[in-house]
Formats: structure tokens, sequence, C-alpha cells
């Protein structure tokens, strides 16, 4: 379509880089091939984590595999931002020199 759109993302691995160098692999098609990025963007960048982690949990197991990783990823689809983190990975967004949250990080303390 005509749409412009940007990605961003960002993987902190800990235990190992394999979770984080997979999701990195990986994630960005899982958003970009999902049936919804058109409609719903923001539903498709939840799925793709979801989807993404079962399938990094899934070669895990195979190949015995014990690391992990935080992510946070932006996609920008024409003026609108959408924002999905996993973990305690942040995003912080300045608009005219000043900060606006944008999301709560997840912290072991967090109901």
């Amino acid at each position: 379509d005509d749409t412009d759109r940007a990605y961003f993302a960002v993987f902190d691995g800990h235990g190992g880089v394999d979770a984080a160098n997979y999701s990195a692999a990986h994630l960005h098609v899982n958003v970009g091939l999902h049936e919804e990025i058109v409609k719903n963007p923001a539903e498709a960048l939840k799925c793709s984590f979801q989807k993404t982690d079962e399938m990094f949990l899934f070669k895990a197991k195979r190949e015995k595999l014990r690391s992990g990783t935080t992510g946070v990823s932006a996609l920008i689809v024409g003026n609108k931002l959408h924002i999905a983190w996993l973990g305690d990975s942040q995003v912080m967004l300045v608009q005219q020199g000043k900060a606006v949250t944008l999301m709560e990080p997840h912290k072991p303390e967090r109901e």
C-alpha cells in the first residue's frame, strides 16, 4: 500500500546471546507477515512477540539453549507510533526537549 512504515527493535540478551540474536532475526519477519499488520499494527506486534517466543522456545528445547532476552520494538505507521516490549527494556520519547512516558517496564515487583 502507500503507507510509510518503519520498524526498530533492541534486544538485551541474558544468559547468552542466542535468544536476542534469534529475536533480532525473526521478530520483524513475524510482524511483517502478520495478517493484521495493515489494519491493527498493535495486535500484529503483540502476536509476533508471542510467536517469536514460542519459536525460540522450540529451538531452545531442541538445542538445549539456556538464554533469554528482553526486547522493545517501535513500529511507525504513517504518523502513528506503536510500541511493544517484553521484560524491563524501556523506550523513551523526547518531544520538544521533554521526556514523554510511553510505558511502564515489566519489573518483578509489579503485579
